[in-house]
């Protein structure tokens, strides 16, 4: 199997509508992909030159950024990439265990219609990423498959404040892709999800996604210690 894990930036491809949404795009990709490198300087300058922009969008998607924790700004210096620390990374992971287990809750308790149907497909797609070892596609469709059951919860700031902890991680994500038994066991954690949600097993489906938190966190330990 051949993976892909570094794109040539995708400037000659289709944009989005307006040119701040392009480099924000843009610049989420070459952080995830690790072209941009955790402590790496952001010259707008050099970002704008590289992406065919002036640097007014390129300073509003840095800022975006900076929100998001990706990227780090520092008066009189600048931006960096952002360096996430063992100790943030188990951080994230333990407040998404807890806002994740509440969504799971609120959703199985009355599960809106299509949403074990789009569970599947989200499931499906990351399956075909995986097995074509297309790394940043299946980082796309895992954070679509996990969410299925957030957005179903029907609690949008709950669903924002987790699109925040999963924005500052998904560099590390893609890390732990590499790896092809990891790709292996998430395939068949999420077949487990998928069952455990169709079969109306609650408890079970908050086990199964605290160990599929549990064994990336363990395996990203390994790695960045």
């Amino acid at each position: 199997m051949t993976v892909t894990r570094l794109t040539p930036p995708s400037v000659t491809g289709p944009r989005p509508s307006t040119a701040p949404e392009f480099v924000l795009k843009e610049l989420r990709r070459l952080i995830v992909v690790g072209e941009l490198v955790p402590d790496q300087p952001l010259r707008q300058d050099t970002l704008a030159e590289r992406l065919g922009v002036s640097r007014v969008p390129v300073r509003e998607a840095l800022n975006t950024l900076a929100a998001e924790g990706r990227v780090v700004h520092e008066p009189h210096r600048g931006y960096r990439v952002a360096r996430l620390s063992l100790g943030d990374l188990l951080e994230v992971y333990r407040l998404r265990q807890l806002l994740e287990t509440e969504a799971v809750r609120t959703t199985m308790a009355n599960p809106p219609a299509g949403v074990l149907s789009d569970f599947r497909d989200a499931a499906r797609a990351v399956e075909i990423a995986s097995d074509g070892g297309d790394l940043l596609t299946m980082t796309e469709a895992n954070r679509r498959f996990h969410f299925v059951l957030v957005a179903a919860a029907g609690l949008p700031r709950l669903e924002r404040i987790v699109g925040a902890l999963w924005d500052s991680t998904e560099a590390y994500r893609l890390l732990y892709y590499e790896t092809p038994s990891n790709r292996e066991r998430v395939e068949s954690e999420h077949s487990q999800m998928v069952e455990a949600f169709a079969a109306g097993d609650t408890d079970r489906l908050i086990q199964l996604l605290d160990d599929h938190r549990r064994h990336a966190t363990n395996a990203l330990r390994a790695l960045l210690t």
